[in-house]
């Protein structure tokens, strides 16, 4: 298996645990609470599905340009700076089930999981991800594995 796609599946279960340590023995006020109303507590198999296509495959290893880097920093915890969330991303207002809300979470990382491993051989920087917020966004399929890890750390370096 390429050494990139295993470091990210090692990041996904290393997540994984975090988040179970995290939310362990949270009451579901606790788990809910945040410090104000409207806070924060895939495009992927597109651009799986066109390298397949296209025949776009390399074992790597993968070097990806600066706006990927910056783009996959700025989300790293501690944060850099404030970011506001689009609106398509607020979290709802409603109470959550803390017991649901982490098997989701951990099934989610499953699946991430399974597209790492689908992802293995494909050219990671030839395949090209556009962002589900923002068709201006584009980055190489590996810079956006390296980034959706990223967001997962800051989340739960957050919480």
């Amino acid at each position: 298996m390429n050494a990139e796609i295993e470091r990210y599946i090692a990041a996904v279960e290393a997540v994984k645990s975090d988040a179970r340590v995290l939310v362990a023995g949270l009451s579901p006020e606790q788990f809910n609470w945040r410090p104000e109303p409207g806070r924060w507590s895939i495009a992927v198999d597109r651009a799986m599905d066109d390298a397949d296509h296209r025949g776009l495959t390399s074992p790597g290893p993968f070097r990806y340009g600066w706006w990927s880097r910056l783009v996959v920093r700025s989300m790293e915890p501690p944060p850099l700076f404030r970011m506001r969330t689009f609106s398509m991303l607020l979290p709802a207002s409603t109470p959550l089930d803390p017991a649901r809300v982490r098997q989701a979470f951990l099934d989610l990382r499953d699946q991430f999981s399974r597209r790492l491993r689908r992802a293995d051989g494909l050219d990671l920087r030839r395949a090209i991800v556009q962002s589900p917020v923002s068709r201006f966004v584009r980055l190489p399929l590996g810079a956006y594995f390296a980034f959706l890890l990223a967001h997962d750390r800051r989340h739960l370096w957050q919480a």
